[in-house]
């Protein structure tokens, strides 16, 4: 049986790996059958790293990270309806923290939209302006030059989804109609040999600004950052305000308690004169209001993964590199070293197991192959004030800083960074949120990965808002806290993983060394 669903299918997926993709994953559905069996051919000749999920959502986050730990784009195979639409949490984090993702929609031909067929909605324009481009392919129908062009859609999606025209990376959807017959056996994928051509990447003219070297400088370095930033600090001597999952948070010019300095308005915060700006700062207020601070120059510095930033509107200079028109007198890092050292010095108490302790004991067990995975709870806000200045690998959504995909994240992370150990900390609530993630592929090589939740039983990270002071206890914990009822025991149980409960710091220096999948429940 001919079926021109699946050459297409079969010289697109072809082309994709032919051009160096290696990362798929699918969610099983009808619609896009061809585009699973050309998968399937691949995986089975060692072309791809195939991962099959059971739903869209999770799939979706997984495939996340694994573009963020790889830094290639990972394609994303779905059916129509509203499998599409689950994808939509991962590609808005994906849109606004720049990671390639190519989206392969399966869909009903044309003449069976808008007529009321099953399973078929409006798949084009369905992430509006969260992807970098949309584009909706016809039904193939075995015309001649159909590989060509799939070759062509290839190339162009990976072009785009990873920035080649000077844009920032993100997803693309390439959204796919088929017609019956869905499927066939032939063409057989793996045998396949398109030519595929990656267009040129567009020339990089920086821009520059000279800045004077006489005003008090704090470089500010929000999530992913980079090296840029600690390279920037220690070149003209500046003080680092590094958040955890800036990749910035080591070397001399780090200052661990900066935040503590800034929320009890030190001396010294308040002779800051300005602030440079690397990557999304977005975990704390008094961060924030540095860059509102009217008396305070604002300089940012672009970032092509996170897209623009200049939340206070101030920006005097937005530019990719910062020079000093003089030497800089070291005596300002030098006092901000000084009280660094004595914030660290009154901090929490030494013994006792509580967020700062379970922060410093995560960075403590985390060495140059591990990884660190921060769900946005609590915890990452507490790991701003405790962890410590150590080059690790630290990851975050902080596109749109949501609760959504953590667990599915970590785990994409994990599969592209097979040595050492993942440790994802977490809260509670966050597990629960991305539970379904639990699920796992007994088909693929097991992972060393560690859920380490800080379960206080709820949401405690609305505690230092407004409406915890203004609303009654009992109004306040149902709105809010939520807190919930789930033996993580039996939760760990029914996924299949290793479950350690942990009640003092003896017991979590232990959990940490664990391997395989473990859900570490360390109890606040």
């Amino acid at each position: 049986m001919i079926s021109p669903a699946q050459n297409f299918a079969a010289q697109l997926l072809a082309s994709f790996t032919k051009a160096g993709v290696t990362q798929v994953f699918l969610a099983p559905g009808a619609r896009s059958q061809a585009l699973a069996i050309a998968a399937g051919q691949l995986a089975e000749a060692n072309k791809i790293d195939l991962h099959v999920r059971l739903d869209e959502r999770s799939m979706g986050f997984q495939a996340l990270g694994s573009a963020i730990g790889s830094g290639e784009p990972a394609i994303v195979i779905t059916t129509s309806g509203t499998a599409v639409a689950n994808l939509h949490p991962a590609v808005l984090e994906a849109h606004h923290s720049g990671v390639p993702m190519i989206l392969l929609t399966a869909d009903r031909p044309h003449e069976l939209r808008g007529v009321g067929a099953s399973q078929t909605t409006n798949q084009v324009g369905i992430f509006a302006d969260a992807v970098r481009e949309c584009v909706d392919v016809p039904a193939p129908n075995g015309n001649d030059g159909e590989g060509i062009e799939a070759a062509q859609l290839a190339a162009n999606a990976i072009a785009v989804a990873l920035g080649f025209d000077g844009d920032q990376p993100g997803p693309v959807q390439l959204n796919l109609a088929f017609r019956e017959p869905l499927s066939a056996t032939e063409p057989n994928a793996a045998q396949l040999n398109p030519i595929v051509h990656l267009p040129q990447r567009s020339q990089w003219r920086p821009e520059f600004v000279q800045l004077d070297s006489k005003i008090p400088t704090v470089v500010l370095a929000g999530a992913n950052a980079g090296e840029a930033a600690v390279e920037l600090a220690e070149s003209w001597g500046w003080p680092l305000f590094a958040e955890p999952s800036s990749g910035a948070r080591y070397g001399s010019n780090a200052i661990v308690g900066y935040r503590r300095m800034l929320d009890e308005q030190s001396q010294l915060a308040q002779e800051i004169g300005r602030v440079v700006v690397f990557g999304k700062p977005t975990l704390s207020r008094s961060v924030i209001r540095l860059l509102f601070n009217s008396k305070i120059e604002v300089v940012v510095v672009r970032s092509q993964q996170m897209g623009h930033f200049d939340v206070s509107r101030r920006a005097t200079h937005i530019v990719d590199e910062v020079s000093v028109d003089d030497e800089v007198d070291f005596h300002w890092l030098e006092q901000w070293r000084a009280a660094d050292e004595v914030a660290q010095q009154n901090s929490a108490p030494a013994g006792e197991l509580n967020r700062a302790s379970l922060v410093r004991a995560v960075w403590a067990a985390s060495e140059n192959d591990d990884r660190i995975v921060l769900g946005a709870s609590r915890l990452i806000r507490e790991a701003e004030l405790w962890a410590p200045a150590k080059p690790v690998a630290v990851f975050a959504n902080r596109g749109l800083a949501g609760i959504d995909g953590t667990i599915a994240t970590a785990t994409g992370i994990a599969q592209v960074n097979q040595e050492g150990t993942t440790r994802v900390l977490l809260g509670d609530l966050t597990l629960l949120h991305d539970a379904s993630s639990l699920v796992v592929d007994h088909s693929e090589p097991e992972l060393n990965i560690q859920l380490v939740v800080g379960n206080d039983n709820g949401g405690t990270i609305f505690e230092s808002l407004e409406m915890a002071k203004t609303l009654s206890q009992k109004t306040f914990t149902k709105l809010f806290k939520t807190p919930q009822q789930v033996d993580l025991w039996h939760l760990a149980q029914a996924y299949g993983w290793q479950y350690l409960r942990v009640e003092n710091q003896d017991e979590l220096q232990q959990a940490l060394v664990a391997t395989g999948r473990v859900l570490v429940d360390v109890r606040l």
